[in-house]
């Protein structure tokens, strides 16, 4: 189930919401673990029965890990154990993720005659992978108290953080689902405005750009300079939108239940240098990435050249986690070296206006995105030659006609008139992420009250989504999940 189908919000998310408190309600919270349990169950294994036993597999196997790792007191054994859990972990990722592109790779560079094995990447594999070792590290650092095998198993498989995050930890998600509560009206109000955002945003928004960017990609020849920045810009836009949508249903759908989700985006392209980027961007990945990345490798404690090292090996790893293919590489490589620079800029004293700063980071961060999308790194390079390619204005003169313009700047892709349009949504979504906080932070600033105008405006949000899904049922699909 996609949380933008109506079969999650219309139908199974108000049962499970129902069932859950109503569990509270007639038997004293005895069933609300089993529950979730439950919900998250069938949740995922609608997907894929075959990979819901793998994931319960290796929650079991995590479990005892961490399980030891409480009760072992010798350090050294423990240090053993801890990295034989790591290894577990990132061994089951690699095998899913990136197996066929090491033997790709081998293949090509080597010569060899390996066969690639046709292997499907279990859904949420890479978010509670790195769910998971964050705990069996905690539970190495006596950070973690034990829990049941209930609790812990509702820790990974609890389904609004499942497939795409955000990457909780069980420190911040273990003690709520042993609170004992009632009702709380407005949390599950605040849940459903927050869920409703995200809808609009993943359904009118994103997967309108969808459209334009996947025309794009799959012809870039045919750009030019024009068509090439609004392809990018679109992208840029498409994914903030789609993966922002996802997180503010997956907290939406917690609420429901009671339970709070860390926030995922805090308005990042509003960001005005890399580092504030990284603080905005998915930001639980950005935590996992500083907690057991960058710190453990010495953080900025040491050398300014070994922090430099650092920084580039935790962003260069964080591409690979997104997925196996040099674009991703690229990606991670781009901003490790943007966060270099960045660090070393910081040492001369000299300040950008805020103006300067935002267009340098922004623009920084849409051409990285090409990488990220780019089904190869030719295709990547030739829309970066599109966007810096000025040739097609060579023929434009003092009787050249605006129409003759448009046509010379937009390539074969686009008509004029398409280009003219997609910049001006590109200008008003511009707009849209530097006026407005997020999801989150904008209901925390709202009356939480029930009332006509918001039942009305809300109603009309779900019913547009609804016959847009209806129409592209085939084709609806959240970035971040084959990450």
């Amino acid at each position: 189930m996609l949380f933008c189908d109506p079969k999650y919000f219309a139908i199974f998310l108000p049962i499970a919401a129902f069932l859950y408190w109503f569990s509270i309600g007639k038997h004293k919270f005895r069933w609300t673990l089993p529950m979730l349990i439950i919900a998250s169950t069938v949740f995922y294994a609608t997907w894929s029965v075959k990979f819901f036993a793998l994931l319960g597999l290796s929650a079991c196997i995590n479990y005892t890990f961490g399980y030891f790792l409480s009760a072992i007191e010798k350090v050294g054994k423990r240090k053993q154990l801890l990295a034989v859990g790591i290894l577990f972990n990132v061994g089951l990722l690699g095998y899913f993720k990136y197996f066929n592109f090491f033997v790709d790779n081998c293949n090509y560079f080597f010569g060899t005659g390996w066969n690639v094995v046709k292997i499907i990447l279990p859904l949420g594999i890479s978010f509670y992978t790195f769910q998971q070792i964050a705990y069996l590290v905690d539970a190495y650092k006596r950070t973690v108290s034990r829990c049941s095998l209930g609790q812990y198993i509702l820790f990974v498989i609890f389904f609004p953080q499942l497939i795409a995050g955000p990457i909780v930890h069980y420190q911040e998600m273990v003690p709520q689902f042993g609170k004992v509560r009632t009702i709380d009206w407005e949390s599950m109000y605040c849940g459903i405005i927050i869920f409703v955002i995200g809808l609009a945003k993943k359904v009118l928004i994103a997967d309108t750009l969808a459209t334009y960017v996947q025309n794009g990609y799959a012809h870039v020849d045919q750009l030019a300079f024009a068509s090439a920045w609004i392809v990018s810009l679109c992208y840029t836009f498409q994914l903030y939108f789609d993966f922002s949508g996802y997180a503010d249903m997956a907290i939406g759908s917690g609420l429901l239940f009671g339970i709070r989700l860390p926030e995922n985006f805090n308005s990042p392209y509003q960001a005005l240098d890399i580092q504030d980027f990284w603080r905005r961007w998915h930001m639980t990945l950005s935590t996992w990435l500083k907690n057991y990345i960058y710190i453990p490798l010495g953080g900025s404690r040491c050398s300014q050249a070994h922090t430099c090292i650092n920084l580039f090996l935790t962003f260069f790893i964080g591409g690979i986690w997104h997925g196996a293919g040099w674009g991703f590489v690229a990606w991670g490589t781009l901003h490790g070296l943007a966060s270099i620079i960045h660090r070393l800029w910081q040492l001369t004293g000299i300040h950008f206006s805020k103006l300067a700063a935002w267009l340098i980071t922004f623009n920084f961060v849409n051409i990285a995105w090409i990488f990220f999308r780019a089904e190869s790194l030719s295709k990547a390079t030739t829309v970066l030659r599109k966007m810096f390619d000025l040739s097609c204005l060579n023929g434009v003169n003092g009787s050249t006609t605006l129409r003759e313009v448009k046509q010379l700047t937009s390539g074969i892709l686009f008509s004029g008139n398409q280009c003219l349009k997609l910049v001006l949504v590109c200008c008003i979504l511009t707009l849209l992420c530097l006026c407005f906080k997020s999801a989150r932070r904008w209901t925390e600033c709202l009356t939480l009250r029930p009332s006509f105008f918001k039942t009305c405006a809300f109603s009309l949000v779900i019913w547009f989504s609804w016959a847009i899904m209806a129409s592209r049922a085939d084709k609806i699909e959240f970035l971040y999940w084959q990450f």
